[in-house]
């Protein structure tokens, strides 16, 4: 089994603190700073406790899980606060893998069947710091759940992970090195996991455990470097893409060493022809790209790759490096993820810079009761057209629908981005 290294996430009142007990701020209390940091230090996954003890507090802090997955690539593991099946639903929808039940909460146990059948078994982890009593609850525990997170550094946990029928990741709240090795090497141990594990260097602590005989989790492609077609130099061009809405950012050029670090670390890292180096994107600027997908054409010459980009991707402070037309025809089709932007794009304009006369301007300075009660009678105007055997007044009253539905994602805040990010966990 390829062995991971995980990050403990604590978040109180919507910032990272330090762990379960010492509620004072880990750095500045940026969690979504802090996951990015862990992103860019190669670690291979989070697991967030929401320390919440009321719902209001527990909004918040599901919100910053939900900003750390829009903004973060690293599979996270929600846990902390889950009530009943409604909770595991919203840690999941906000972005988490899995969800973590604590078996020391009788509530928890007896709902753990019926989360796992509702949200599916690899959908469910559950943790435990009293690992006397597992022997009692682990015939149950293997049935519904895919990973059990053993907390404490005892010697207890290591009689635990060499006992369990499954999967496991201990968290150890004191980070040592020869801990987190011996543990690795247990074949029950899917990875470690701690609280202070990004206070070193990540990468250096992966060649540390290969150097000692772990065998770590690496992304690998199925095509080897030396199956592709170079160029003269021996390169291949890069075509970079947003992965949020597949815009071109920029070409650029790797060699295998590049090719190979980009895969390892998660960072794109190209070549430069002028400067004879390799480069990382963003190291002098702060404009990391962090790698999402990777592709290759058809001739094994062109790589295609769709990434996060963190601010502009040209040296002009341009999102992109294609921001010139040369040649654009109106007219001919549209691109219907562009025709919703280019459109809620005008809307936004129109609340930032009211213009007289203006319907959306007015549906703004009404207010949100108007504009709910307009969304309601184009929904309903929807259900009278669905009964005309013509599509065609259908197409018309769902365009006026999705207008209004605009008007009111303009006014709460809401973007297309948000919402296809939701149901893209659905």
């Amino acid at each position: 089994m390829e062995k991971k290294l995980f990050a403990a996430m604590f978040i109180k009142n919507g910032k990272c603190v330090n762990d379960f007990k010492n509620h004072s701020l880990y750095q500045d209390g940026d969690a979504v700073k802090l996951a990015k940091d862990y992103e860019a230090n190669s670690i291979d996954g989070l697991i967030i406790f929401d320390l919440s003890s009321e719902d209001a507090e527990h909004d918040r802090n599901l919100n910053v899980i939900r900003e750390i997955s829009r903004n973060v690539g690293i599979p996270m593991i929600g846990a902390g606060n889950i009530k009943r099946p409604e909770d595991v639903k919203k840690l999941l929808y906000a972005g988490c893998t899995s969800a973590v039940l604590n078996m020391s909460k009788t509530s928890n146990m007896d709902m753990l069947e019926e989360v796992s059948k509702r949200f599916g078994k690899e959908k469910i982890a559950v943790c435990c710091n009293e690992f006397a009593a597992l022997h009692e609850v682990i015939d149950k525990v293997q049935e519904y759940a895919r990973l059990m997170l053993l907390i404490g550094d005892n010697l207890h946990l290591y009689e635990a992970v060499r006992t369990l029928p499954l999967n496991t990741v201990p968290l150890l709240t004191i980070h040592d090195r020869q801990k987190v090795l011996a543990l690795e090497k247990e074949p029950n141990v899917l990875g470690v996991a701690g609280a202070n594990i990004c206070d070193e260097n990540i990468p250096a602590l992966r060649d540390y455990l290969s150097c000692h005989g772990v065998v770590m989790f690496e992304h690998k492609s199925p095509i080897e470097w030396s199956e592709m077609k170079k160029n003269s130099d021996g390169l291949i061009p890069v075509v970079v893409q947003d992965y949020t809405n597949d815009e071109v950012l920029m070409v650029a050029y790797m060699n295998e060493e590049a090719f190979l670090k980009t895969i390892r670390t998660g960072r794109m890292t190209y070549f430069s022809r002028s400067r004879q180096e390799l480069w990382v994107k963003g190291a002098t600027s702060g404009h990391y790209q962090y790698l999402r997908q990777m592709s290759i054409d058809c001739d094994n010459d062109t790589l295609l790759v769709k990434v996060i980009q963190q601010g502009a991707a040209c040296h002009t402070g341009n999102r992109s490096c294609f921001y010139r037309d040369l040649v654009k025809k109106e007219g001919g089709a549209k691109n219907a993820a562009s025709v919703f932007e280019d459109v809620f794009g005008i809307i936004m304009d129109r609340k930032h810079h009211p213009k007289e006369g203006s319907y959306t301007n007015y549906l703004f300075d009404k207010g949100i009761d108007k504009i709910l009660k307009k969304l309601g009678e184009e929904a309903t105007e929807i259900i009278i057209a669905a009964k005309n055997p013509d599509p065609e007044e259908i197409k018309y009253e769902a365009a006026d629908f999705l207008y209004h539905l605009m008007v009111l994602m303009a006014e709460r805040g809401v973007t297309w981005e948000d919402i296809t990010e939701e149901l893209s966990k659905r």
